[in-house]
């Protein structure tokens, strides 16, 4: 009996203090207590989703840029896996495209191939009105059906307007249904000066624009995204077939990058040109080294050579400087778990939010980074997988160069009355038992 009464009273204890402590958060938070994150002022949270790329952003040069002799009317030279900006000119400014349009075509070629609306098997039929496109083509002919693997080629090599149009139709139905797709996808983006008026970058129209920097933010979406890019801009020729009711014919497609072709002391990726008498000459170049990948915007450049070489000294600035730090779950410590009061489970697992990519552009030495876990001494239940309850922190001689976030790996339910009541019974059985 006496222990029975002591039990009671551990019971009667426990219901106060949920009253006194539980009740009041339940009534603020809709059923969520405030799960403490070190490190964390109220009105200063950051919000993080689970599983995706942590990513440092430190200033361009240093907060100073470098004179590099750019002559195109704008250019931007990015860092493609944190987005990092390390040379811009004219970054912001509004300018015709050309066919460097075609990247958020392409965009959502792979969209619709990652979800499962298309296949690179299907085959594509062009209409009248693609096949009515001026410009770079690859002359397909109405009616005329190719597989949706080589209107890729054809898009990204020989730049076909004609192809990228009948792409826009086989997957929205209509080039202007498509372009309302492009548009929407570029605001998702942030891409703010842009306006997207058809899918190839033809059309004179004076408000069908976009900027140095958006095309560099849409080129970083396609090659991070979809690095099977690569597996096409990267072929310098290649034939294709036109089988029509005329008969089968051949035509090669060969590549308009010509930074293909050109040495240099890093690897070229891609991407696209693009030309008109208006626009002038345009290119996105992607290229890598040393683990380094990085993309030069070039637009309005005078003549189609100052396009590839200022590309060239674009990317030549970035790989000497550019040194790139990441980190991930394969070389961080194995983290604990953490006790959970008031839990249906007095542990809650934990794990890192995503990895991690610092670039440095001093030629800094990453073998002396620091990682520092942050942690509480205990949570309180309800606990959601997914909570942030701690930070991983990333130091380089007393320099903070980002942090991850930890997370709760699992669920763990707040204990109600007959949890208390059933682990006091089996505490009671227990004691009668010893």
């Amino acid at each position: 009996m006496k222990r029975l009464l002591q039990r009671l009273a551990v019971f009667l204890l426990s219901l106060c203090l949920t009253q006194a402590f539980w009740y009041p958060a339940l009534a603020a938070e809709e059923g969520r207590p405030f799960l403490p994150s070190p490190e964390t002022e109220p009105g200063n949270e950051t919000e993080a989703q689970p599983g995706t790329e942590t990513e440092a952003q430190p200033e361009a040069s240093g907060g100073q840029q470098a004179d590099l002799g750019i002559t195109a009317r704008s250019a931007v030279l990015m860092e493609a896996s944190t987005g990092t900006v390390i040379y811009e000119k004219n970054a912001d400014e509004a300018l015709r495209p050309a066919s460097i349009t075609k990247i958020m075509t392409l965009i959502l070629i792979f969209d619709a191939i990652r979800d499962g609306r298309i296949a690179l098997s299907d085959q594509a039929t062009t209409s009248a009105y693609a096949k009515s496109m001026g410009g770079s083509q690859v002359f397909l002919e109405e009616g005329e059906s190719q597989t949706v693997e080589t209107l890729i080629k054809c898009i990204v090599i020989a730049s076909g307007n004609d192809a990228a149009v009948t792409m826009a139709e086989y997957i929205a139905g209509s080039e202007s249904e498509f372009v309302r797709m492009m548009n929407e996808r570029a605001k998702a983006l942030g891409m703010t000066q842009t306006n997207f008026e058809d899918c190839c970058g033809l059309t004179d129209s004076a408000t069908h624009l976009t900027s140095a920097r958006d095309v560099a933010i849409m080129s970083r979406e396609l090659i991070t995204n979809y690095p099977e890019i690569e597996n096409y801009s990267t072929i310098w020729m290649e034939n294709m077939t036109h089988v029509t009711n005329k008969g089968s014919s051949e035509f090669c497609l060969s590549n308009t990058n010509k930074l293909l072709k050109m040495n240099h002391s890093f690897t070229v990726t891609g991407l696209k040109t693009g030309s008109t008498s208006l626009a002038k000459y345009c290119l996105s170049a992607t290229a890598k080294k040393d683990g380094v990948e990085l993309i030069a915007v070039v637009m309005a450049a005078p003549d189609y050579k100052v396009r590839f070489s200022e590309a060239a000294s674009l990317l030549n600035y970035g790989f000497a400087g550019c040194r790139l730090f990441t980190d991930n779950d394969e070389a961080r410590e194995a983290l604990p778990k953490l006790s959970v009061a008031m839990g249906v489970t007095p542990e809650a697992a934990l794990r890192y939010g995503g990895e991690f990519s610092y670039l440095g552009m001093d030629g800094e030495d990453f073998s002396a980074v620091e990682r520092t876990v942050t942690l509480p001494e205990n949570l309180t239940a309800p606990v959601a997988e997914g909570d942030v309850v701690g930070s991983l922190t990333y130091t380089l001689n007393g320099k903070t160069l980002g942090t991850v976030d930890i997370l709760a790996a699992e669920s763990v339910e707040a204990a109600g009355y007959g949890d208390y009541l059933k682990w006091m019974w089996e505490e009671m059985m227990l004691t009668e038992q010893n």
